[in-house]
C-alpha cells in the first residue's frame, strides 16, 4: 500500500513535481515554445511560418518567405533572449531558419 503524504503544497507545487516526476518537461517546452513565438513575434512574421519546431536546444523555424528569413536572420541573438525571457527559462540556444 502506498503511502499518503499529508503536507499541505500549494497547487504550483504539486503540479511542478508531477511534471518532474513523469518527465513531461520536454513535451511542454515545445508546446510552449510555439506559443512564445506566436505572442513574441506578432502577426506580421506568424503570417509566414509554417511551423516552429524545438529538437533539443534548437528553434526550427520553418518560413514561406524567404525576404523574411533574411531579415530574422541578422536578429538571431535578439529573438533566442526575447523567447527566453518569454518562457522564463533558457531553452533555446540557437535558431535555424528554413
Amino acid at each position: 500500500m502506498s503511502k499518503r503524504n499529508f503536507e499541505e503544497h500549494s497547487i504550483a507545487d504539486a503540479l511542478k513535481g508531477f511534471i518532474e516526476a513523469n518527465k513531461l518537461q520536454a513535451g511542454l517546452d515545445v508546446i510552449n515554445v510555439k506559443e512564445a513565438w506566436k505572442n513574441v513575434m506578432g502577426n506580421g512574421v506568424n503570417n509566414y511560418t509554417v511551423d516552429v519546431v524545438l529538437k533539443r536546444d534548437v528553434l526550427h523555424v520553418i518560413l514561406n518567405s524567404s525576404v523574411v528569413r533574411e531579415e530574422l536572420s541578422y536578429g538571431k541573438e535578439k529573438i533566442i533572449r526575447m523567447l527566453n525571457e518569454e518562457l522564463r527559462r533558457d531553452i533555446i540556444k540557437d535558431i535555424y531558419l528554413k
